[in-house]
């Protein structure tokens, strides 16, 4: 939107000001009406940039600097932590997968290790910027152009590195029904923003759609937040996340919905209710199966899909994974791409748990120092990969066990 005056700008991330003056744009927007002022252009040379500062960005850092690099981490946030930084549940696991700790509590620990090693001026952080471009670099040195962003003011960074991890996420998935463009429809992660970051209660009865972990874990959190969750919705004949997050749900008197949908939102200037319909084997709707349901929020949990743009254009070779969950670039097990240097980490490299995000994060950043520094400690990435298969392993795993194993042969094919 065009935020006083100036166009292009990322609601989402933006902080509500008093006077703040908010417009829609359509199609290619005008020039600003304010004034905007550029900075003079300034140049980095590091060992490793890391686009992303969520769990696997901050572990993919902490890793390189601890090996001897040089590291600048990039985020467009305000803060460094990710999705972390929204998760007040405890996560799953053994102890060394952080079992009973919150993800709120992770993301402080991983921001205490960052500041300590900015401290040692071992890894420089740059928040509110933006990895706008790769640019052509060599064997040995990538190029990539930085947008700071300041009110009213800009500085365009260059870093020259000698290798990249990205580490950018996912963004995440919308529906396609009429009024999804009302104020009172949020993805999941929108809603966790305003209630778990800022203290903010979206509405008072949500209709959620999706039975996944976040759709549940999102439900729980709503009620902990003193609103109403009317029903869960699922699309699929069976929930897709915990059972034990469902039970939840169900002992609060939250039903849920399998091989249900959002059909309609019904409301002109924001959300007043919604039509959910009943599918069948075919996901199609059942003529007459229409409930109306009373609700002044829709909440969207129906999933990620890898932020895999910037990769692309870096040139690396990207293939569609549906277990993935859409196009990835292709890896090996170091966590390297087919361009010699460039890394990949965390949701952009498949979605997956936070857990496996900082893992993933880990081989990344060990990985991409051991190649600066022309060394090599097999034992220490075979270690990390053994963390991950035992993550993997059990039914929920099933599905990026798939996801890694088709990447693996996809990398090796294109390396044959």
């Amino acid at each position: 939107m065009a935020v006083n005056g100036i166009p292009n700008v990322r609601t989402c991330i933006t902080p509500l000001t008093e006077g703040i003056h908010v417009n829609t744009q359509e199609n290619l927007p005008s020039l600003p009406t304010e004034p905007f002022q550029a900075r003079p252009q300034e140049t980095i040379e590091t060992d490793i940039l890391v686009i992303g500062a969520g769990p696997a960005g901050l572990s993919a850092s902490l890793e390189a600097v601890r090996q001897g690099a040089k590291v600048v981490l990039v985020d467009e946030n305000q803060r460094v932590g990710g999705q972390l930084i929204k998760q007040t549940h405890k996560f799953f696991g053994s102890k060394q997968e952080r079992a009973g700790t919150r993800g709120i509590d992770i993301a402080q620990e991983l921001e205490q290790g960052a500041k300590q090693q900015q401290k040692k001026e071992n890894l420089t952080v740059l928040l509110e910027s933006t990895v706008i471009g790769y640019y052509e670099g060599t064997q040995k040195r990538h190029t990539f152009g930085i947008a700071q962003r300041e009110e009213y003011a800009s500085m365009f960074t260059e870093v020259k590195c000698k290798a990249a991890i990205f580490a950018c996420g996912a963004m995440e998935n919308m529906l396609l029904f009429p009024g999804n463009d009302l104020p009172g429809v949020y993805g999941a992660g929108a809603v966790q923003t305003l209630m778990n970051v800022y203290g903010v209660q979206p509405g008072k009865k949500v209709l959620m759609v999706g039975a996944g972990n976040v759709g549940l874990i999102v439900s729980y959190q709503l009620l902990q937040a003193g609103i109403t969750v009317d029903r869960v919705v699922e699309a699929a004949p069976n929930i897709g996340g915990y059972h034990v997050h469902a039970a939840k749900l169900r002992r609060c008197g939250v039903p849920i919905y399998t091989s249900h949908s959002i059909k309609e939102v019904i409301g002109k200037e924001k959300v007043e209710g919604a039509v959910v319909v009943k599918l069948n084997k075919n996901w199609q709707p059942i003529k007459g199966s229409e409930e109306t349901v009373k609700c002044d929020t829709i909440c969207l949990a129906v999933g990620l899909t890898p932020s895999a743009r910037l990769l692309s254009q870096a040139g690396v070779d990207m293939d569609f994974v549906p277990e993935a969950g859409g196009y990835v670039a292709l890896h090996d097990e170091c966590m390297q791409t087919t361009v010699k240097g460039i890394y990949v980490a965390g949701d952009a490299s498949g979605i997956e748990e936070a857990s496996t995000a900082m893992i993933e994060g880990k081989i990344a950043g060990l990985s991409a120092a051991l190649l600066i520094h022309q060394k090599k400690d097999r034992k220490r990435v075979r270690q990390y990969s053994e963390e991950l298969q035992r993550l993997r392993a059990g039914p929920f795993g099933e599905k990026p066990r798939v996801a890694k194993h088709k990447i693996g042969k996809l990398w090796g094919d294109s390396h044959a």
